[in-house]
């Protein structure tokens, strides 16, 4: 059979689509690319947006984004023959990062609340009190 022949363009067609992208197992390669995504999507969010809280929203997703990473390699898959490790990781790195960013967003809240008590906004523009 010559692919190249119009008359087979059909049964090309059709062994092209014959994966089915749907059963293919997910891999460590998803991951990276939902946390880049992510990772992405805060940097992009921190940069643009002018609310103090749209910035905090951006450092959230940029650290969800690094958390995804850390699950992602340490994946048994990417793991060789260690018998000193239980493979947790990238969770325990995750663990402490979810931990971090519960306490920077409480601290970022409480500075925002003070701010918008002195102010009555929350634009970072006029945030300029606190130049020296």
């Amino acid at each position: 059979m010559n692919p190249l022949n119009p008359m087979h363009a059909p049964t090309v067609l059709a062994s092209l689509f014959a994966v089915n992208l749907l059963s293919d197992p997910v891999s460590v390669t998803h991951y990276l690319v939902v946390g880049a995504i992510l990772f992405t999507a805060g940097i992009v969010c921190m940069t643009v947006k002018r609310n103090a809280l749209g910035v905090l929203m951006g450092i959230e997703l940029v650290l969800n984004g690094a958390n995804v990473n850390f699950v992602a390699f340490s994946s048994q898959y990417l793991q060789g023959e260690q018998t000193a490790s239980i493979g947790l990781d990238g969770q325990a790195i995750a663990l402490f990062v979810i931990l971090l960013a519960a306490a920077e967003a409480a601290v970022a809240l409480a500075i925002t609340l003070n701010f918008y008590n002195n102010h009555s906004t929350v634009d970072i523009d006029q945030a300029d009190d606190l130049k020296g």
